[in-house]
């Protein structure tokens, strides 16, 4: 039998395929390259509205694993339950923690020092000088310490942070120190300077920072969403942005994308980015790497890499 798999880049692109599998071009397009009912690995497109990823699986009779090219998978979940019993859904950790990372420390610095200030500045030819608080000697709470959480700690490391606070669902230890609870974060928002959100989107985290969690923020602090839109309780948040008492660095929004008109675009103390986290130059190779490891892994019967549920189960 010829196992079917659809594939959102060209398979001649991605060396190191193996043999004996039917692949099948598929990005998002209108219509399908053959027969859903055929599929047996359906790899989903990358950075397509959720309609799209989950359009096929409907008719996905005979899949076996679902793979995503994002470490989240809200996207698809609204098509799960289509799919037959047994479906292994794996994500794409690790490919994204380099991207994410680069960006998460562009956005601190360039709120920290004022960049969008100076880029206005430039557009009218003024000379807008000042001072500006630095990241060196600020606490950093990372909030989702996992894959992308670590990385963003490994590129913190030569700012000379005075500490990095780290929470994720449950405590655990490190080699760099403790991982708190999410049940410490009361404790914990009050003595941060930049607060990282980086969690993925469930029930237990859509509209985590609420009202309470953003009046806990000490005065002056900035928060950072590299996570989803949904993590962040948009009223709340452009309330406490259009007191002046917090500023804001988000590369995702609720809504998404962010409709013109929207008051979130001109609050005060906030610097927006459109969803740019993960679709840079260093995201092919990584994905490429990792749909060529899980293929030769589906082929060869080994347990696959990132298996975040299972159908059924």
């Amino acid at each position: 039998m010829t196992y079917e798999v659809w594939l959102p880049f060209h398979s001649d692109d991605l060396e190191g395929l193996p043999e004996g599998l039917n692949y099948r071009f598929w990005n998002g397009e209108q219509e399908f390259p053959a027969d859903p009912a055929d599929c047996a690995f359906y790899v989903v497109p990358y950075m397509k509205p959720s309609e799209i990823s989950v359009r096929p699986m409907a008719e996905m009779t005979s899949v076996q694993v679902v793979q995503t090219l994002s470490a989240g998978i809200d996207h698809v979940q609204p098509g799960l339950g289509l799919l037959p019993k047994g479906v292994r859904l794996c994500n794409a950790r690790g490919v994204h923690d380099a991207s994410t990372a680069e960006l998460t420390l562009t956005l601190i610095l360039a709120s920290l020092r004022g960049i969008p200030d100076f880029v206005r500045g430039q557009d009218r030819e003024e000379w807008r000088s000042g001072f500006r608080p630095a990241l060196a000697d600020k606490t950093v709470l990372i909030v989702g310490y996992g894959a992308v959480g670590s990385a963003i700690e490994d590129r913190l490391a030569p700012f000379e942070v005075a500490r990095v606070a780290r929470v994720a669902r449950s405590a655990r230890e490190t080699a760099r120190g403790p991982v708190h609870p999410i049940t410490a974060l009361p404790e914990l928002l009050p003595e941060a300077d930049v607060v990282v959100l980086i969690t993925p989107l469930t029930e237990q985290t859509k509209g985590l920072a609420g009202a309470d969690f953003l009046a806990r923020m000490k005065d002056g602090a900035l928060l950072v969403n590299v996570a989803r839109g949904g993590v962040v309780d948009t009223k709340a948040l452009l309330a406490e942005l259009e007191s002046g008492r917090i500023r804001a660095a988000l590369d995702v929004t609720d809504p998404e994308p962010l409709p013109t008109g929207h008051p979130l675009w001109h609050a005060p103390g906030v610097l927006i980015s459109p969803h740019v986290g993960g679709p840079t130059s260093a995201f092919y190779p990584r994905a490429k790497r990792l749909l060529v490891g899980q293929l030769n892994r589906f082929v060869n019967r080994e347990p696959l890499r990132n298996v975040v549920l299972t159908t059924g189960a």
